[in-house]
């Protein structure tokens, strides 16, 4: 009987451990960062563009991806390799993903491949908050509530190939949304400074922007330039 029951309690014992560590692998960031591109400084570069099949996207913001990372700056990926990007589960995302979400890879697509893979690697490791399609649509609400590019033009920034302090730029932003965003440069096919990403915080649940805890590594010149599309 003795045996028994100590057999029983190990049994217990290693099932709640088994939950805690799937628990933990499920939880293992702290917060998501969600980025936005300008599709004029994706485009002038060495490498250049393709527009999608669609057409020439809208000069505008385009999402890049929700990205769960860690307060020490480290971030999880490709965490469910059995949970695979199905286009079925956003066919009612589609028109609205392919406006705010669109792909500039070469050659031009349709958008599924650039989709899959922030699904893969980044979405995959948020699926205790978020399944599937929760992570597209959810990703295209954060978009609605911050409009980046008016919140520039409104401050006297315009994507017209000028030059504006990194300063202005973050100041314009901080001043519409009352958040601190992280500005990514590239270089354009003259090895010119420009603004490309813009990243925003967002808590582990989902929910709302918050302010960033961290902010990736990298560097932009004092003045960039924001180019046209």
């Amino acid at each position: 009987m003795k045996i028994q029951s100590n057999h029983a309690s190990l049994l217990i014992k290693l099932s709640t451990l088994n939950f805690l560590l799937v628990f933990s692998a499920s939880q293992d960031f702290d917060f998501f960062y969600f980025v936005q591109q300008w599709p004029g400084s994706y485009c002038d570069t060495k490498q250049s563009c393709c527009y999608p099949i669609t057409g020439k996207p809208a000069s505008n913001f385009g999402i890049h991806g929700l990205w769960p990372n860690r307060n020490n700056g480290s971030y999880p990926s490709d965490c469910d390799s059995s949970n695979p990007f199905d286009a079925s589960n956003i066919s009612d995302l589609r028109s609205e993903m392919q406006s705010e979400w669109p792909t500039l890879s070469c050659p031009s697509n349709d958008g599924l491949t650039f989709w899959s893979h922030e699904w893969d690697k980044h979405g995959t490791c948020s699926e205790s908050v978020l399944d599937q399609h929760e992570y597209f649509a959810t990703t295209l609400s954060l978009k609605n509530q911050i409009n980046l590019l008016h919140a520039l033009e409104s401050a006297g920034i315009q994507p017209n190939g000028e030059k504006y302090s990194l300063s202005s730029i973050k100041s314009a932003i901080i001043g519409a949304s009352g958040l601190t965003p992280w500005i990514q440069c590239n270089n354009d096919s003259s090895g010119n400074s420009q603004l490309y990403q813009i990243y925003l915080c967002v808590d582990s649940s989902a929910s709302g922007f918050i302010e960033c805890p961290v902010f990736p590594y990298g560097h932009c010149d004092s003045s960039i330039e924001f180019p046209s599309f």
